[in-house]
């Protein structure tokens, strides 16, 4: 049977399995049946602005009731908040409604720790197991009477939330901003931040309709924010993912700035400021050649993860390293925060940019970007890529012919039905055609594939 944990939680098609109500509840049930101390223990719930994340919400808290354990309401907040909420309500766990910067079809289950963060592999596979035993076996829950759980709200959420970031945060006076806040989970909080720090803002994305989020909007599509950069002559932008985890910015020019970007930036203020703990920086084996040898040009050491978030932060654990992140715009600042927070990234990023007194597009100047091509094959299945033969030969040839000039990369999504195939290399048009190359040999395999 296939796997319901995926690289972050489980996630789906709401109302087609995994992601209909009874997983839900099963879900709520498994987490505070493994996670719970004792009898009374609480559980917050937070969700995005699906059009299917009350419904969710509304399952998970049943759920958890039916456990004996009470479960605290956070409503629509970022999937950061629900990390800070668990530990500030001494919760045993917090539960997640969403899919992060997915279409607003999908929905997703992801879970924190009551130490905020994300609990390990072999934790998540005894909830899984658990979930799989409640939903073929198990339909009967504590007593009634005795712990069925109870369900309240978290007073005051949002201004808990954003009094921890304000915290964290330097004043922003004299700054022009743009906010793209995706129609997520971080449309009242993104800009209710920035302004109290006192930056002059303007947002896009901010009028959730159940339906809009993460359309043509947000992280994973910053064009509409460059524009309004450029329109309003702001000093830059800042764009978030549906669920508020992930930063993209965008510099005066209009130029986007990834998250290996941010990362190298921030790396650089902390390690002149005695602040880089162990002098050390984790992210995926996802991240740009150019960050490593940015990092190795600082005399910073440059640890790789698998890919994940969570993946990031055990690797920093590990380690002992403060700061970590994905390309992608998960960004992870472990003296300060569990988990990755775009708002959080945001205000670091912020903060140097000040100390520096340099724009963005000076800053940006640290890190080399080499040109990488990222192509998202549809696939039938997921054998092993070393196990298809016109697959192996394809990457084999790509990386003979780069010459130690870049690099090859395929992989499947945790998530989705995908095998990403990533490469980068010396050039924009060489590195492309390497990498439709390596893509029509997985589609021929397995897969479609539309260039």
């Amino acid at each position: 049977m296939d796997r319901l944990f995926g690289t972050d939680g489980i996630r789906g098609r709401a109302n087609r399995y995994p992601m209909i109500p009874e997983t839900a509840v099963a879900f709520g049930r498994a987490v505070a049946d493994l996670l719970s101390a004792n009898a009374r223990s609480k559980v917050v719930i937070g969700a995005d602005t699906r059009q299917s994340s009350d419904m969710f919400a509304a399952a998970a808290a049943a759920g958890v009731c039916s456990s004996g354990a009470d479960a605290l309401m956070a409503g629509v907040i970022p999937t950061p908040a629900v990390a800070r909420l668990t530990v500030e309500c001494g919760a045993a766990a917090g539960i997640v409604i969403s899919a992060s910067h997915n279409p607003f079809e999908d929905n997703g289950l992801k879970v924190f720790s009551g130490d905020g963060f994300k609990p390990g592999r072999a934790m998540e596979q005894r909830i899984e197991e658990r979930i799989r035993t409640i939903l073929e076996k198990d339909r009967t829950g504590v007593d009634f009477g005795e712990t069925v759980g109870r369900i309240a709200e978290v007073e005051d959420a949002e201004n808990r939330y954003l009094e921890f970031l304000r915290t964290k945060g330097e004043p922003l006076s004299g700054l022009t901003l743009v906010l793209d806040c995706a129609n997520g989970a971080a449309h009242r909080v993104g800009p209710e931040l920035f302004s109290s720090l006192g930056a002059d803002v303007s947002a896009i994305g901010v009028c959730p309709d159940g339906r809009n989020i993460n359309d043509g909007c947000g992280s994973e599509h910053p064009d509409g924010l460059a524009k309004e950069v450029l329109r309003t002559g702001a000093d830059l932008g800042l764009a978030f993912d549906g669920d508020g985890d992930r930063l993209v910015a965008v510099d005066e020019t209009g130029a986007v700035i990834t998250g290996d970007q941010i990362i190298a930036i921030c790396a650089a203020d902390m390690k002149a400021r005695q602040t880089l703990s162990n002098n050390r920086v984790v992210t995926t084996v996802m991240s740009n050649a150019g960050l490593g040898r940015a990092l190795k040009k600082l005399g910073i050491e440059h640890r790789l993860s698998d890919v994940g978030d969570r993946k990031v932060v055990e690797e920093m654990r590990r380690w002992c390293a403060v700061l970590g992140g994905e390309d992608s715009g998960h960004l992870v600042f472990l003296d300060s925060h569990t988990t990755g927070d775009g708002l959080f990234a945001a205000l670091r990023l912020l903060g140097t940019l000040q100390r520096t007194n340099q724009p963005l597009s000076r800053a940006k100047s640290i890190m080399n970007v080499y040109p990488q091509v990222l192509i998202n094959v549809t696939v039938a299945a997921k054998p092993k890529i070393t196990e298809i033969a016109g697959v192996s030969d394809a990457i084999r040839e790509v990386e003979n012919g780069l010459k130690g000039e870049g690099r090859v990369l395929v992989r499947y999504s945790g998530t989705q039905p995908v095998c990403r195939v990533m490469v980068e290399g010396p050039s924009e048009n060489d590195t492309r055609q390497a990498c439709e190359k390596i893509a029509r040999a997985v589609t021929d395999a397995i897969g479609s594939f539309s260039p």
